[in-house]
Formats: structure tokens, C-alpha cells, sequence
């Protein structure tokens, strides 16, 4: 009975109801081994010899399959059809030989299928082969490489940027590209122009628009309307003028739909339709796969298998009719780089399976199977047909020549079953619907309205868009962008607001760092060469250790010329290299790193403990001036709290400022002199913005704590105020006593406003629920002792709801289920099903004391 290998526990569960009791399924739960996060875990002195670790989690699952070759001597690896399965499948070769369960007798083969159904994996089963060695070379390589760079670059970016974290191969370039587009965004400056727009009304009384496009008798560019006068001057041309209909010109098109999903495409598609990351679209991707509704979803193919052709083409006409079926079935050239990485595209297992049929319970997984059902079924269909038609409307000198487009859908064609979303997409005039109009019939003037307009910066990346820029420039595989896109947001390089992906301080410093120091490192170019030798690797047509070879002698160089950088030159050079995007030229031609605070100082940019960054003056601590990293922003500078403090007033003879400390902002009265070292203070609570405080607000924050009056039981004072944990009352003599009886108030506001019956109330409530902290819950039900380990089992009242409990063993019992009907044996199935989830043993059947033997009598 052969032993079968796969990842995960999911899918040896499938494949194991495909090949029956002749074999024994085990899952090895993803990569058993992984390189030692610690310096000689790859050796460049030692011809790259790379020293793996089996993870301590895997350990067991490595025992099971050799406890399981003990009786089977024979191995089968299962494990998914691209460069990290066949890496799995190697490591458990080599591991499972070190632990000799592996022997020279032992067979061990690999199967590759595309889809966990059982015509495929029984397919398989039919045609083993063994590892492929230059596919697993090529994962070599680029662990090689990618610990190489981690471990060499990521402790000099420590050392000479404060602050910074890791740097990755693949993760700083994707990076500069966000970061470098953010720059675009911020350098850009928009230019005004103009466009005029007619509703015009047809000899038949319909109406349509029109737009202006020849003035004077020249055609206009976009930015010849430059302002209003400019606009208006065009708009008393047309209404000066009678127009008529000079030409209609109507052409047919087509569009095709577009390829069946690929990695990169379906994560794209996933993010404009669903707002999915690549991450959260990957793992709803892998549970479809592991059902068998699809096939394998790491690919970079584009092709389809002929039967699926086939399914697909019997679906549509079964459900569309001959008409949305083309004479031939549609071929998609693959457009891989490397053939042994490319698969067959991603699809549903079976075309007659839609989504209602496939009944998937999961939200995210049915949206997700839909969108490939709807995507693999248009990719067969036919094209749709439109009728794109262009009217010119001109006065009788030609002076002035106005436009309408507009199109009708002659044939939805695969339209009727799915359009592929588009990125920053923007209206389009094409898809008006014209009435009929006839050549030299008269077009009356409705309205003629100018309208303003401005360019607009490039818009920032998108999950779905930095994906498909990536893949342009040919940075990163199939397998790899979910991880990258996540690890530079873990990192706290970039976050995502809104979909879209904004550069942090301190991605803005590692790029710029990276890109002055390291420029080749994270070169476009560079990085794509690098993938391309990685693909002729697996392709087996170059070496391994050369490719690593060749870029370990030049990036160990540059390296070592960083080892004398100082700090301070680091940051310096920085500023250099964002001084056009830091300091910006000032309108009146003034120095833009000059100290606007104390006029002498300069400014540069400085890095804080915490990895941020901002902009002080060279003279502190004389001068505290500080602004946000980035261009300068008046308007914000204007409302910002400067070093000195906000001044919002005086009151009684002091001045009422807003201070920004190292705890937060607060509010003070007076100044700090040699007579009053501390003057009153108190923080501004969160949700009130510093800059926004007035001077009335700080007056209420200054004269906090505010007394209630003596308790009527006890005449102890209560007292409201503001602490670190938000606002709550105080029975004590005074609010710095540590003693007495805190109570929590629901709102701020309620500082100022509750009275002493609120206040005795919730004092009231907080010593009775500290009576009650101590005592036992008692039981609303009692179900008697566990028939099979022994001990109470009783059912509890809880926060979140009735539980039922067996010694350390709490079971949430299910909405379906009434507390009251409970029965022993589904109280014992929820405990058991508790005790697996958290890892701890499931109650042990009681042993019975074992009866004693009778002696037995002596003969004579």
C-alpha cells in the first residue's frame, strides 16, 4: 500500500477518496524544511552550500510519514505542479533519507495533476516521473539569493538608517515602484483647461451632445481653451453661428473577450470587482482548488485543455444557443517565459458545474468561483458587435466644428456573460446612444456651456495595478506576488487606504537609501535579467551556482563599501536626493532650508528611534522647530502646534497655549519660569484634534479634576476627570490618592456634566462587581458526571453566551441547540471538539481498578 504525499490536510482528504484504501494519504502540511533564519545558513565560501533546518512544527508530520513507510515501502509525492511543489517534494526526499526511512529499495516517484478530481489524479498516479532536478534548482537559487540579500543588505540598512527593517530582493523593488510613483504624484502640477460642450436638438426633436472641436477653423488641442475668456469667446462663437449636419459616419466593430484567468489576472480582476487582495484572493483560490471546483491557481498559462474546450463550448450552447458559439474554439497563446513553470489556465475542474450547481457555502469562495466560471465560459464565446458612429455638426463658414460619438451594441456576444473590469476608468463619451440623424439637416441650439477641467497626477498604485506593472517589467512570478504585495505592508512600508497603496516615511527612506547605494540591486532591469537567468535554470539550460556566483562577487562588493559609511553622511546624502521633493524652491526665491522659526538654522530631514522621519532645524535644541516629513504645507503649518506651543488666548493674566509633548498634546496655563517650574497641565483626550482645540475647550481641560462633593454615605469626595485610560470618577480625599474607588464614565463629555446620584450609582456598581470577581460561577444546569472520564459536566451562563463545561474545558454550545435540551453525548462531542481545537487531550476513558486474582492453593 503506497504512501502519498501532499501539503495539506484538505487535500489528502479528497485525493485519499479518489485512490481508496490501496493507499495511505498523508499530508506533509507545506514546506517541512526552510533555511535557519541566522548568518551561515548559505555559504558562498563553500561552493553555496545551504544548511536546512526541519521546522519544529514539522517534525511530527515527518514521523507520521516515516512511521507509515515502516509497513509501505514505497513513496509517492503529490505535491502541487510548480517550482515550490516540487521543492516540498525534494526536501521530503532528502529528509525522510536522513532519516533512512527512505532506502535503496524504497520507490519514490512524482505525480503532477492540475485539478484534484479523480480522472486527473488518477491520471497521474498512471504516469509518475521523478523529481524534476533543474525545477529544483532553480528554487535553490532563489532561496540562495533572496537569503543572501536579506541577510547582508537588511543589517546595514539597521545600522545606517535608525529605524529601518528588513530589505528584500524582489520587495525593495516593488517598493520603488510605489514610492516612485507617490513622487510622480507629489511633483506633478495641474494645468487648467477647457472644453464646450452643446445640447443640440435634432430636425426630429431628439437630443444629443456635442463637442467642440474646431475653432476659427483649427482643431483644437487640449490645452488651447486655457481659461474662461478663453472658453466663453468659443461659446459665443457657436451660439453666433447657425449649425447643421455636415457628415454621419457610422463603422462596425467587434471585441473580443478576453483570456481565461491567469495568477496575476484573476488577482487583478479579484481586486477591482471584490476589493480582494492578492493575499485574501490567493487562499480563497487555494480552498476552491483543494474542493476540486478548479484547477491549480498558481500559473502564469493561458491555455486551455482540449475537453475543457469542449465543456465549455457544449455549456454555451446548451445554455446561450448557437449564436454565441464561434465556428472554431478560441486558442490563447501562452505567454510564459518559461514552458516548465507554465500550466494549463485557471478553470472550473468541470464547465457544467456553474456556481448555483457547485452549492458553495463560503461568500468568498462562491463570488470568487463565479468570476472564474463567467471569465473561463466568455473566453470561449463570440465576439460582440457594435455599430460605432461619428456626427461633425458645422456652421456654414466652417469657423466652428462640434462632434458626437456614440455606439450601439448590435450583438452582446460574450457580454451577456461577463466584461472584464478596467483600473481608473473614466467615462466614456463613445458609449452614448446617438438618435438618427441625416446628413444636412439642421441641429438646433439647446445649450452651449463651457466647463472647466484640470490634468490630473498619475493615480496611486492598487493592489490589482502594481500586480499587472509588475508583470510588465517582469519583477516576480505567478507564486510570488501575494507575498511580496503583503510583506512590504507588514513591514509598515506601505499601507493600503481606500485599495490604494501610500508609501510610509520609512519605505520613502529605504527606497531612497536603496536606490543611491544599491541602485543596480533594485534596477527594473536588473531584477528582470535575474528572474529570466532563474527561468533558464529551471529550464535546465544554466547552472545554478554560476547564476549565484556571478551576482554574489559584485553584491558582496558593494557591501563592503558601505562599511565606512557614517550616520550622518547617510542622512545627509538623502537629503541630497530628496531635496527637490523635501525642500521645493520658494515663490520669493528664498533659501527653502532655511529655519523659518529662528532664521539661522537649516533644515534637513532626521530619523526617530521608531523608524519615522521629519524635517528639524540644525540649531536644536535652541531651536525645536519640526514639520512632517515631505514638501512643505503651508496650510497645515498655519493650523500645526509650533515648538513655543499654540497660543489660543490668556485667561486671568496667563496664556492658554497647546503644547504637542512626548505623551501626547495638553494644554497649559502660564509659562515655565525658575518660580514655577510646572505650571498646570492637562492632556487633550483622544478624539480631540490638538490643532482644533479652542481656548474655551482648554479652559474646561484646565480646570479638571473636577469636584462633585462629599459622598452621602461616607462624605469622602468624588471627583470627575480625564486619565490616561479615558474619563472616570474617583472616590477618594483627593485625586492623587491611590486608594479609594475608580469608576469608568461612558463619554467625555460626562466629566463636565454628571451629577452625584450618576456618580454614587456607578461607584455603587464597581465595588459590587468587584465582590462578585472572586466568587464561582454558578451552573444553570447540571448534566451529571462524563460517562466516560468522569467529573461534573454542567452548563454556564457566559459573556458570550451558555457554554458547557468539563474541568479546564469550556465548549461553546451552538444557536441550534437549546441549553435546556442539551443531552450528555452532545455535551461529551462539543467537549471533545473543544479539547482538539486547543490542542489538549480529549477526557480519558476511567480506568477500572483491575480485580484481583485468587491465590492459588498449593498442592501437596
Amino acid at each position: 500500500m503506497p504512501v502519498v504525499v501532499v501539503e495539506s490536510p484538505a487535500k489528502a482528504k479528497k485525493i485519499n477518496g479518489y485512490l481508496g484504501s490501496d493507499y495511505t494519504v498523508l499530508a506533509s502540511y507545506g514546506h517541512v524544511r526552510d533555511l535557519p533564519p541566522k548568518d551561515g545558513s548559505v555559504l558562498p565560501d563553500d561552493d553555496f552550500d545551504m544548511k536546512w533546518e526541519i521546522a519544529s512544527d514539522s517534525k511530527k508530520h515527518i514521523k507520521a510519514i516515516v512511521d507509515a513507510l515502516k509497513n509501505d515501502n514505497e513513496l509517492i509525492l503529490a505535491t502541487d505542479p510548480d517550482r515550490e511543489g516540487e521543492a516540498i517534494s525534494w526536501h521530503l526526499t532528502e529528509a525522510l533519507t536522513a532519516k533512512k526511512a527512505i532506502k535503496k529499495d524504497t520507490p519514490v516517484s512524482r505525480v503532477v495533476f492540475n485539478a484534484i478530481t479523480k480522472t486527473a489524479v488518477t491520471d497521474a498516479m498512471a504516469n509518475p516521473r521523478q523529481v524534476d532536478e533543474p525545477l529544483v534548482e532553480a528554487y535553490l537559487a532563489r532561496r540562495a539569493l533572496d537569503y543572501l540579500v536579506g541577510f547582508n543588505l537588511s543589517p546595514v540598512l539597521w545600522r545606517k538608517l535608525p529605524g529601518a527593517k528588513s530589505a528584500g530582493r524582489v520587495q525593495s523593488v516593488c517598493l520603488r515602484i510605489i514610492v516612485e510613483r507617490e513622487m510622480e504624484i507629489e511633483a506633478f502640477r495641474n494645468q487648467e483647461y477647457w472644453t464646450v460642450k452643446a445640447l443640440l436638438q435634432s430636425a426630429r426633436g431628439q437630443t444629443f451632445e456635442a463637442r467642440l472641436t474646431t475653432l476659427a477653423g483649427k482643431k483644437l488641442d487640449k490645452f488651447d481653451l486655457g481659461n474662461e475668456t478663453q472658453a466663453e469667446m468659443a461659446v459665443q462663437a457657436i451660439n453666433s453661428r447657425d449649425l447643421v449636419i455636415k457628415s454621419v459616419e457610422a463603422k462596425p466593430a467587434t471585441r473580443n473577450p478576453s483570456p481565461p484567468f491567469m495568477t496575476s489576472t484573476l488577482q487583478q480582476e479579484a481586486s477591482r470587482k471584490f476589493g480582494m487582495g492578492a493575499k485574501q484572493t490567493m487562499g480563497v483560490a487555494q480552498r476552491l482548488y483543494e474542493a476540486g471546483l478548479i484547477t491549480y491557481m498558481r500559473t502564469d498559462g493561458i491555455d486551455m485543455a482540449p475537453e475543457a474546450v469542449t465543456g465549455a463550448r457544449d455549456a454555451i450552447k446548451s445554455k446561450f444557443g448557437d449564436k454565441y458559439l464561434p465556428d472554431q474554439p478560441r486558442m490563447y497563446k501562452n505567454k510564459a517565459k518559461n514552458a516548465q513553470e507554465a500550466h494549463e489556465c485557471i478553470r472550473p475542474t468541470e464547465m457544467s458545474v456553474s456556481t448555483a450547481d457547485a452549492k458553495i457555502a463560503d461568500a468568498d469562495q462562491r463570488k470568487l468561483y463565479d468570476l472564474i466560471y463567467k471569465r473561463t465560459m466568455a473566453s470561449q464565446m463570440a465576439a460582440a458587435k457594435l455599430e460605432r458612429t461619428a456626427v461633425d455638426i458645422t456652421s456654414a463658414d466652417e469657423q466652428v466644428v462640434l462632434r458626437a460619438n456614440g455606439q450601439v451594441m448590435v450583438f452582446d456576444g460574450f457580454i451577456a456573460v461577463y466584461e472584464e473590469g478596467k483600473d481608473d476608468s473614466v467615462v466614456d463619451d463613445d458609449d452614448k446612444r446617438l438618435p438618427q440623424l441625416a446628413e444636412g439637416e439642421k441641429a438646433e441650439k439647446k445649450s452651449v456651456d463651457p466647463e472647466q477641467h484640470f490634468t490630473q497626477p498619475p493615480p496611486r498604485y492598487t493592489e490589482a495595478t502594481l500586480v499587472k506593472r509588475m508583470e510588465e517589467l517582469g519583477i516576480g512570478r505567478p507564486s510570488t506576488y501575494a507575498s511580496i504585495v503583503t510583506t512590504i505592508q507588514d513591514r509598515g512600508y506601505v499601507e493600503k487606504d481606500k485599495n490604494r497603496l501610500i508609501p510610509q516615511d520609512k519605505g520613502r527612506l529605504v527606497t531612497a537609501f536603496l536606490t543611491n547605494y544599491f541602485r543596480k540591486y533594485i534596477g527594473y532591469d536588473f531584477t528582470a535579467d535575474l528572474e529570466n537567468q532563474l527561468d533558464e535554470v529551471s529550464a535546465g539550460d544554466a547552472d545554478y551556482k554560476k547564476v549565484l556566483g556571478q551576482f554574489w562577487r559584485d553584491f558582496s562588493a558593494a557591501i563592503a563599501e558601505t562599511a565606512d559609511l557614517r550616520i550622518t553622511e547617510v542622512l545627509e546624502k538623502i537629503n541630497e536626493v530628496l531635496e527637490p521633493h523635501l525642500f521645493p524652491p520658494t515663490e520669493d526665491g528664498s533659501d527653502p532650508r532655511l529655519c523659518p522659526n529662528c532664521g539661522a538654522g537649516r533644515l534637513s530631514m532626521r530619523t526617530a528611534r521608531s523608524g519615522g522621519a521629519f524635517i528639524g532645524c540644525s540649531n536644536y535644541p535652541e531651536c525645536r522647530y519640526t514639520r512632517a516629513f515631505g514638501p512643505p504645507n503651508p496650510e497645515a503649518e498655519l493650523s500645526a502646534i509650533p515648538p513655543e506651543g499654540k497660543l489660543l488666548g490668556t485667561d486671568d493674566g496667563d496664556e492658554i497655549r497647546i503644547f504637542k509633548g512626548r505623551f501626547g498634546p495638553y494644554a497649559q496655563r502660564g509659562e515655565v519660569t525658575e518660580d514655577n517650574k510646572k505650571p498646570p497641565r492637562q492632556g487633550v483626550p483622544e478624539g480631540w484634534e490638538p490643532e482644533e482645540v479652542t481656548l474655551d475647550q482648554a479652559l474646561m481641560l484646565l480646570s479638571l479634576p473636577r469636584e462633585l462633593g462629599p459622598h452621602p454615605e461616607d462624605g469622602v469626595t468624588v471627583w470627575a476627570n480625564l486619565g490616561r485610560y479615558g474619563p472616570y470618577l474617583k472616590h477618594a480625599e483627593s485625586t492623587s490618592h491611590r486608594g479609594g474607588t475608580n469608576a469608568n464614565l461612558d463619554s467625555i463629555d460626562e466629566v463636565w456634566t454628571v451629577g452625584m446620584n450618576r456618580a454614587v450609582q456607578l461607584l455603587a456598581e464597581k465595588v459590587a462587581s468587584r465582590g462578585q470577581r472572586g466568587k464561582a460561577a454558578v451552573p444553570v444546569r447540571e448534566l451529571g458526571e462524563h460517562p466516560e472520564a468522569g467529573g461534573p459536566v454542567n452548563i454556564f451562563d457566559g459573556k458570550y453566551g451558555p457554554y458547557v463545561k468539563w474541568e479546564k474545558i469550556n465548549a461553546t454550545i451552538p444557536d441550534t441547540i437549546e441549553p435546556s435540551e442539551l443531552t450528555m453525548a452532545q455535551a461529551v462531542h462539543l467537549i471533545d471538539e473543544r479539547a482538539e481545537k486547543a490542542g489538549k487531550k480529549k477526557p480519558a476513558r476511567k480506568k477500572t481498578p483491575a480485580k484481583k486474582k485468587a491465590a492459588k492453593k498449593k498442592t501437596a
